[in-house]
């Protein structure tokens, strides 16, 4: 599948991969900042953003669509970076394809299985009647009834698009919504990818826990974790210059 990406700066290339829900544009901010030093690729993964569609959906393929991105592109070896979905995905491609990631970085994910947590999500986002609403004021009232935070209700309604016939979604919904046990899925046992890696989880955060140390070091057994402060799940959007603080510190 040919995958949607935007290409900004000049370096060495580094490879950002978004969440859950998300696309590219959730990494602009800090992508400024990172594009004085590397060639950043931003990339929406399949059924988010402006790529394609498809009722095949799993890191399988997934990390599919990344070589191919890199292969197109003419990318030997990359810097790899992917936060929670698509830290799994990057956790992934790592460990398959592990003489193209010179250095790898995973945002607030570990390597282990995570039960379904989305469900309120999905809910309301399939609650939305996309012919019957008029604004996306209207999609936003009938979000709040299952999802109170307007934080999270703003980062889901990017999705939210127009076309000649009315609103539309980005994302995939119906396909995500079938296939959510998916993004929970851990990583195989056996595999590995020895080349440096750093964990970079919330400081408020569970989806890292002490517990996760030792799948982190059978996966990835040169791997390092820092903890940013005063920052949950979507840390690159809540604390960002500690983020790039980190990423620079690491890939330089």
């Amino acid at each position: 599948m040919k995958l949607n990406f935007k290409k900004l700066g000049a370096g060495k290339p580094l490879v950002i991969l978004h969440g859950l829900f998300g696309s590219l544009d959730n990494w602009f901010s800090i992508a400024r900042e990172l594009e004085k030093s590397f060639t950043l690729y931003l990339v929406d993964q399949r059924n988010h953003g402006d790529s394609p569609h498809s009722d095949e959906w799993n890191y399988e393929v997934m990390v599919e669509d990344l070589k191919e991105l890199l292969d197109d592109e003419g990318l030997d070896m990359v810097y790899l970076m992917g936060h929670s979905m698509g830290g799994k995905t990057a956790m992934n491609f790592a460990v398959k394809y592990s003489d193209r990631v010179e250095k790898l970085i995973v945002a607030d994910i570990a390597p282990r299985y995570y039960p379904i947590h989305h469900q309120k999500i999905l809910t309301g986002l399939n609650a939305i009647d996309l012919k019957a609403i008029k604004s996306r004021k209207e999609a936003d009232d009938i979000l709040s009834e299952y999802i109170p935070e307007l934080g999270v209700r703003q980062f889901l309604l990017k999705s939210l698009s127009r076309d000649s016939q009315g609103f539309v979604w980005k994302i995939n919904l119906p396909v995500i919504t079938k296939n959510i046990e998916e993004v929970g899925k851990a990583l195989e046992e056996g595999e590995l990818y020895d080349g440096p890696t750093l964990f970079l989880a919330g400081e408020n955060s569970d989806y890292i826990q002490q517990s996760d140390l030792s799948d982190m070091e059978e996966f990835f057994p040169k791997y390092e974790v820092e903890f940013i402060s005063n920052a949950g799940h979507w840390l690159h959007a809540e604390q960002p210059e500690s983020v790039i603080e980190e990423v620079l510190k690491f890939l330089n």
